[in-house]
């Protein structure tokens, strides 16, 4: 077994990725260098961005939020979640989130990094700040490709939300 070395990265560092679920990723450590143990990235996003419900099979969720707030949907009940605060969504668990708002950042950790494979799927890198961009089709397709990090199960219940 070989030894991995300390990695540090300042502000703005990482792998960015435009994510077509709405998001700007800032991939900070990838399941490649903790070993599989955990992938965790910032997310930038804009108001109403939402996630379909879905859950992840093999993989334990933690959400901080660094600036904004969100709602956050898991076992029936919603929750707003603002600077400072935090949600864990345990694997196996449906949940989903709506921004509400202008914008929010947050660091998503998954653990282990099992699920990093569906954002490379539903991902391209980055060649400006955008993160309004949504290709739902192309999100299902890499869950389909990677059904071991995620499973969509419908349409976000938020989509009645006026959140703007």
């Amino acid at each position: 077994m070989s030894a991995r070395a300390p990695i540090i990265r300042a502000n703005g560092e990482g792998d960015k990725q435009l994510f077509f679920g709405g998001g700007l990723h800032t991939w900070k450590l990838t399941s490649e260098d903790t070993g599989g143990a955990f992938f965790l990235f910032e997310d930038t996003m804009a108001q109403g961005k939402t996630t379909p419900l879905h859950l992840h099979p093999e993989a334990d969720e933690t959400v901080y939020v660094l600036e904004g707030e969100l709602i956050h949907q898991a076992a029936g009940k919603q929750t707003r979640v603002g600077a400072g605060g935090m949600t864990f969504t345990p694997r196996g668990v449906p949940h989903a989130f709506v921004v509400v708002s202008e914008e929010a950042r947050v660091l998503s950790w998954q653990t282990p990094g099992i699920g990093q494979a569906f954002y490379r799927g539903a991902s391209e890198p980055a060649l400006d700040d955008t993160h309004e961009t949504v290709d739902i089709p192309r999100l299902q397709a890499s869950a389909k490709e990677n059904p071991r990090g995620i499973k969509i199960l419908g349409p976000s219940p938020f989509e009645a939300l006026n959140v703007g």
